[in-house]
């Protein structure tokens, strides 16, 4: 019977589909399975196929109120549960067309994402109690109709209007179902939809007591409204896509929708409405202010009883939710069953605790402050029985309400929040951090009340947990409490955000007397060094002698003295900065005595009292004394800075790498990571390594190798780096480098360039293979013209040294830039072509020959040779005597003297054969000279002529 039921339902379907335009299925059996077996779920997602389209049917009583929407290349079905949907089917088997589906929580329910391939399409509407959605692979979705078109433009919709003695009934007929929402501003009367139309009024001319109807639609909504007198009842009933709204008769009170807070305590107010669809914001044209409605699908529901605040007004309404505001910033968010109203603050509600009943309150208890964030004094106060006792009673009071709550919402709290102002008070704020939880934990809402975040937000600043402490401080419930900007301004300055706590602090400074003396003291300190730090060193003093008039504890007191030894340092009375620092020092404090103890070697070391590595030593020792604050980061900081400052640089990167992502949110990390990135960058980039020996270069590199920049800068770095290897022939470690370079980190033309000279490399290495790899992994388009003379070369030298030569002289072609004359010169030399090896290689020489003044380079000699060699193996006496003509000059400077005279002398041409200039020859080996050329060009590219800094001892 169920599935006779489905198959019914899903051939109406289609036939309802196939008159909008849409194609029948062809295989209608998996769909009409998969329907009988979900008939009675709530919402059951069904899915069927043909050779055009895919169809997706949302049904149930969830699945018929779904909402499709189409955003860019998306479709977004919003379902109205938070339960996330069984698409896995979608998942593993996707239509074509689809590219992607995904699911995503929403507010008050779940949005299915449906990614079209491009040209996909997708249509979507209503029939037989189930949304459809149709989807197209490219080119297949069928051309719209022309009553489609129609519709799209702008459906019409007729309204008729009975009207009797004592009522009207006004009937909207849509083709569709449609969200409305039905109430009245004075003796207007305001219907709006959801979907934007036109409205036939020429069927409502018998309104009855009411007159003067008008319309209007929007992009997305239509709106009616229409004058009746004020005492007029009014309701409102759907059914489908037809609305029926009745003015008069009887009046029936409306229900349906529920407001109430937001149940994590935050300042939002929701509004449970099943089949919310819209937010409509509208304009009076009466009165002229800005108001919202919301709607909502049938059946009716609406508001019986106005609900006010100081941000918005909840009217009355017959049909969906209608809000008035004077701000200009609320925001309302309809998503299936709940409508969400908020403002980027909150809203002003009150407390929670105001709903809550009177509680027995016990006159010993400690009483409430005048604000959420404020310790009193008295709160710690122990009577005559002493601490256990008070204890015990507190605590038994509030595990009695707590048993007596029982999971009820409006139980009173007010024992529990006494223990807790005890627990505070007594410094106990661990404990009282747990009794606070616990009572979030039962009752969610009271993150909401301003001294359950308050007193949370103290306890967590009194065990150190300063972010926990600063998302109580934050929420909207303190918003307007000085004592909260109190707190604020002390996490700030423990953060270091030392303008924050000037800001805080003075927003807060009508209370700071309010709170016991010893807290007193700890904001006078703390404002004292934000003073410091911000430069204002006389509200510095003032603050200070503040503090000292509070008679605190004596480790305040202490904390206080390290405050004022930075004034006096800071203000040149560097011998009363000391005094102050060493007796602070004595302190068995270790938490005050650190930091003393860091600037009396700071001073000491500033007087040349004791020397840097004496400093350095002192500070070693200090490292280890007090852990896991801004002070161990001080001291790391000022370590790390000697050793710098005496060449100690595998001393100093290992002081500032010992903070560690340990460390990462205490104030001071950001300025240690900073200093370990200016200290790399100061050895690899500025030249301070240039004093190491390459290997110890390499090692402290590879050591710290995660500091490398990324981009242009690290990039820069290898290089040196590599150069510094290859003028000491570590020509392995060099390409290791580079090849990581290319490898991992560059792109483009930037890694065309290191590949050339990760070629380079390879070739000096007698490497020739992977020169070849080097080259033709990092080809690209748009090169500059030199880089490409130069890669060529590189290439045709590699297929040179592997035999190949005529492969080699193809790669030349026809380009005569110096690097390729060379190669080519070689090639021509190894291939035995004398004649046009010696004259390439005189070619090379160019006009040498008239300087001189200037002794020939080994290049220059190597060319020379090879020419003379060439000539005499070509038999040209006439070019030999030419060259000897123009070269004798420069044989007495000559390195290689003897065999350039030897291979000048014309009387060997045609004489001497291969064999006998073969010593000769290999003496003059151009590899050599290219090798000493490639190293100079390196030099010159990073900077390496320039003068070495020295490493410090």
């Amino acid at each position: 019977m169920s599935g006779a039921l489905a198959s019914k339902r899903i051939l109406n379907t289609t036939v309802a589909a196939a008159a909008a335009g849409a194609v029948a299925f062809a295989p209608l059996a998996p769909l009409a399975q998969e329907a009988a077996s979900r008939g009675g779920d709530p919402l059951s997602i069904d899915i069927g196929q043909s050779s055009e389209f895919t169809r997706l049917e949302f049904g149930g009583v969830i699945g018929v109120r779904s909402q499709v929407r189409r955003d860019g290349d998306k479709v977004v079905v919003r379902l109205g549960t938070t339960a996330a949907p069984d698409v896995s089917r979608l998942r593993v088997d996707p239509p074509e067309g689809v590219t992607g589906v995904e699911t995503r929580q929403a507010r008050g329910g779940t949005d299915l994402i449906i990614t079209l391939a491009e040209g996909a399409e997708a249509r979507s509407g209503v029939a037989d109690g189930a949304v459809w959605l149709n989807l197209y692979a490219p080119g297949k979705a069928p051309e719209p109709s022309r009553a489609e078109r129609a519709a799209t433009e702008r459906s019409v919709v007729p309204v008729r209007a009975v009207a009797s003695d004592d009522k009207t009934v006004l009937t909207f007929q849509w083709a569709a179902p449609v969200g409305a929402a039905v109430f009245r501003r004075g003796e207007a009367v305001w219907i709006v939809f959801d979907t934007a139309a036109r409205m036939d009024l020429t069927g409502a001319r018998a309104l009855g007591q009411a007159r003067d109807a008008r319309w209007a639609a929007g992009p997305d909504y239509t709106v009616v409204r229409l004058s009746a007198p004020e005492g007029l009842a009014l309701s409102a009933q759907g059914q489908g896509g037809t609305w029926t709204v009745t003015l008069g008769g009887p009046p029936s009170g409306a229900t349906g929708v529920e407001i109430d807070r937001s149940a994590d305590g935050s300042p939002v107010l929701t509004a449970r409405m099943a089949g919310a669809t819209k937010t409509v914001w509208l304009t009076d044209p009466l009165a002229g202010d800005r108001f919202a409605a919301v709607t909502a699908l049938a059946p009716g529901k609406g508001l019986a009883q106005p609900r006010r605040t100081v941000d918005l007004t909840l009217l009355p309404t017959a049909q969906g939710l209608a809000v008035e505001t004077p701000t200009d910033d609320l925001k309302i968010d309809a998503a299936g069953d709940l409508v969400t109203l908020s403002r980027p603050r909150g809203l002003t509600l009150s407390p929670p605790s105001a709903l809550l009943e009177a509680g027995d309150h016990d006159a010993d208890a400690p009483r409430k402050a005048a604000h959420p964030a404020l310790i009193l004094d008295e709160w710690a106060q122990l009577g005559q029985a002493g601490f256990s006792d008070r204890y015990r009673r507190l605590q038994d009071a509030a595990g009695l309400e707590t048993i007596a709550a029982d999971g009820d919402p409006r139980a009173p709290i007010a024992a529990r929040l006494a223990l807790a102002r005890f627990l505070v008070g007594s410094g106990l704020n661990y404990e009282a951090i747990g009794v606070l939880n616990a009572l979030v934990d039962k009752a969610p809402n009271m993150l909401g009340e301003p001294e359950v975040r308050g007193l949370r937000g103290v306890a967590r600043v009194g065990v150190g947990r300063l972010e926990e402490a600063q998302a109580d401080f934050s929420g909207a419930a303190l918003a307007n409490d000085p004592a909260t900007q109190v707190w604020r301004g002390y996490i700030a300055a423990e953060q270091g955000d030392w303008t924050e706590a000037r800001r805080a602090f003075a927003a807060g400074a009508s209370v700071v007397d309010d709170f016991p003396r010893e807290w007193r003291a700890r904001f006078g300190a703390a404002h004292a060094m934000a003073a410091i730090e911000t430069n204002d060193l006389p509200a510095a003093r003032q603050l200070l002698a503040y503090v000292f008039s509070q008679n605190a504890p004596a480790a305040d007191q202490l904390t206080a003295r390290l405050v004022q030894a930075r004034l006096f340092d800071l203000s040149g009375d560097k011998d009363r900065a000391l005094a102050v620092y060493k007796a602070v020092a004595r302190a068995p404090i270790e938490a005050i005595a650190t930091p003393a103890r860091l600037g009396v070697v700071s001073l000491e070391m500033d007087k040349g009292a004791i020397t840097p590595d004496q400093a350095a030593q002192q500070l070693e020792q200090l490292k280890w004394r007090w852990r896991g604050d801004a002070t161990e980061l001080a001291v790391i900081r000022k370590l790390s800075d000697i050793y710098l400052q005496r060449g100690r640089y595998r001393e100093a990167l290992d002081a500032l790498r010992s903070a560690g992502k340990r460390m990462a949110g205490v104030p001071g990390a950001t300025e240690i990571m900073a200093d370990q990135s200016d200290a790399f960058r100061a050895l690899f980039l500025d030249g301070a390594a240039d004093g190491l020996q390459p290997v110890q270069a390499l090692a402290l590199f590879y050591d710290f190798r995660e500091l490398t920049p990324i981009g242009a800068d690290g990039d820069e770095m290898v290089r040196r780096l590599a150069r510094r290897l290859i003028d000491v022939d570590l020509l392995d470690q060099a390409a290791e480098l580079l090849k990581h370079q290319v490898d991992e980190r560059l792109d483009g033309v930037a890694k065309a360039q290191v590949a050339t000279n990760l070629a380079t490399v390879y070739l000096m290495d007698r490497q020739p293979e992977k020169a070849l790899q080097a080259i033709w992994g990092s080809r690209t388009t748009l090169l500059p013209t030199a880089m490409n003379s130069e890669r060529r070369a590189l290439e045709a030298r590699a297929l040179m040294d592997l035999g190949r030569f005529d492969h080699a002289l193809e790669v030349l072609d026809r380009d005569q830039s110096d690097p390729a004359r060379e190669v080519r010169a070689d090639i021509l030399w190894k291939q035995q072509k004398w004649a046009e090896a010696a004259a390439l290689y005189e070619a090379r020489l160019g006009g040498r020959y008239r300087d001189t003044a200037t002794a020939l380079s080994p290049s220059e000699e190597s060319w020379l040779v090879r020419a003379g060699v060439g000539y005499s193996l070509a038999g040209n006496r006439a070019a030999l005597q030419r060259l000897s003509g123009q070269y004798r000059p420069f044989l007495d400077r000559a390195k290689s003297a003897n065999a350039i005279r030897v291979s000048l002398d014309d009387s060997l041409s045609g004489v001497a054969g291969a064999g006998d200039f073969s010593a000769l020859s290999s003496g003059a080996d151009t590899f050599v000279g290219w090798v000493e050329k490639a190293k100079a060009d390196f030099r010159t590219e990073t900077g390496g002529d320039r003068a070495a800094t020295p490493a410090r001892s």
